[in-house]
């Protein structure tokens, strides 16, 4: 039986432009050979086992989210920014062609245990999550997946069906022999679906891929409160003990969602974009490596759900931030190594034999006074004296930032700001 290998890319990018905000992510497989079957199911179901099933797959897309983060392999000096969400959609989307130990690793992975949970259920949270984003009309936000297909392949029409029903697919058939043109096919659809923000997905695309699957969230957001650009100035970063770098930093007054967790040492500030999602700038009072170490899924939840309006002079550095990263190594140590091998069971995408060859993840941050896409900010915070009528929050040094759907906690955006000058 012949093997073919499938490649997988993910990517997240994250945009803000001047008097907006922009975040995008995506993720892609590219399959040298895939397709699926899965099971089908009436998407309304009763209303109280969709809370359920709802509510387990934003507990499973959050400690997802942490436990990447906690394995991304970064050095300290260096900035961090990923889309749990895009990575979560895009390795559910394969599992739907997947079968056997390869379904139960991703699934697994992903944070689902199967006995609380069954499969088909999971694609229809996804399906619900994903159009309760994109019914957010005062936002810009898109999210889709997207299906490139070997002209000759023919993988198993169930698949395809589901992939369209659960995560809203397009499928495209693309000639990987002329990879040239196969490259730049995808990359025009990655530019048009995230309005240019990322322009360029792919390098180059092996002449045996079978099957590129692509996953994409694409959100600009503006600041419920601008910041005013004219009080915005130069000042200092503490990078670390010895080294500063200077940036731009924002400020303004005013009342703010703020939460003092003292178990984590952390001052936390939501800032509201006029979309129902919100930033969150996680600002450690030590140093940051503390914060990491300690910090749990169920810490986002507690501070949404405590956060209280308290008048604070804030200080927000202007961010613009690339990250790209390879995921194969892992994902493998989160327990989905099958699917990178060649014994990898696709049956459910076709009979022929494949395997993912990698997992590419992009991530892009831009913040300004309009808005931001992915951010996070540490400050320190001062003491007010007496006639200084709000506290300051200062975010002049490493932080955690979060981009989160207000209604469920989904975290759409994720990382640490080590250093903002770093380009």
């Amino acid at each position: 039986m012949s093997r073919t290998i499938f490649q997988m890319c993910v990517l997240a990018t994250v945009l803000t432009v001047v008097h907006t905000s922009h975040k995008e992510k995506h993720n892609s497989f590219s399959l040298t050979h895939p397709s699926h079957s899965h099971h089908h199911q009436q998407h309304h179901h009763h209303q109280h086992h969709h809370h359920n099933n709802s509510q387990l797959l934003y507990e499973g897309n959050r400690d997802f989210a942490f436990r990447l983060y906690k394995h991304m392999e970064t050095p300290r000096s260096k900035n961090l920014l990923f889309s749990p969400l895009s990575i979560s959609v895009a390795l559910a989307a394969l599992s739907l062609g997947a079968e056997g130990e390869t379904n139960q690793q991703i699934f697994s992975g992903l944070g689902f245990n199967n006995s609380n949970i069954a499969k088909e259920q999971v694609h229809q949270a996804f399906q619900s999550l994903l159009e309760d984003l994109r019914s957010k009309t005062a936002v810009e936000l898109n999210t889709g997946t997207a299906l490139f297909l070997k002209e000759t392949f023919k993988p198993h029409l169930e698949f395809l069906e589901n992939l369209k029903r659960f995560y809203n697919s397009d499928s495209l058939t693309t000639d990987f022999t002329k990879t040239a043109e196969a490259t730049e096919m995808i990359n025009n659809y990655v530019k048009e679906k995230t309005n240019g923000k990322i322009n360029k997905m792919v390098d180059s695309l092996s002449p045996d891929t079978i099957m590129f699957l692509l996953s994409y969230i694409y959100f600009k957001g503006k600041w419920m409160i601008p910041f005013n650009p004219r009080h915005t100035t130069q000042d200092k970063f503490q990078v670390d003990p010895n080294t500063s770098v200077s940036v731009q930093m924002m400020y303004k007054k005013g009342q703010f969602n703020v939460y003092h967790d003292r178990t984590l040492s952390t001052h936390v500030l939501q800032l509201r974009f006029t979309n129902g999602v919100s930033m969150m700038l996680a600002l450690p009072e030590n140093n940051l490596e503390e914060l990491e170490a300690k910090i749990s899924p169920n810490d986002v939840s507690k501070w949404q759900h405590w956060m209280r309006k308290s008048e604070y002079s804030i200080y927000v550095p202007k961010l613009s931030i690339k990250t790209s990263y390879t995921l194969k190594d892992v994902l493998s140590t989160l327990g989905m190594s099958k699917m990178f091998r060649p014994e990898a069971d696709f049956s459910g995408i076709s009979e022929d034999q494949i395997f993912v060859s990698e997992v590419v993840h992009q991530a892009t941050l831009d913040v300004d006074e309009a808005g931001a896409t992915a951010t996070a900010a540490t400050g320190m915070i001062l003491v007010p004296l007496s006639f200084q009528p709000s506290v300051i929050l200062k975010f002049d040094h490493p932080f955690m930032v979060f981009i989160v759907s207000d209604d469920n906690n989904s975290i759409l955006f994720m990382g640490k700001i080590q250093n903002p000058a770093e380009e």
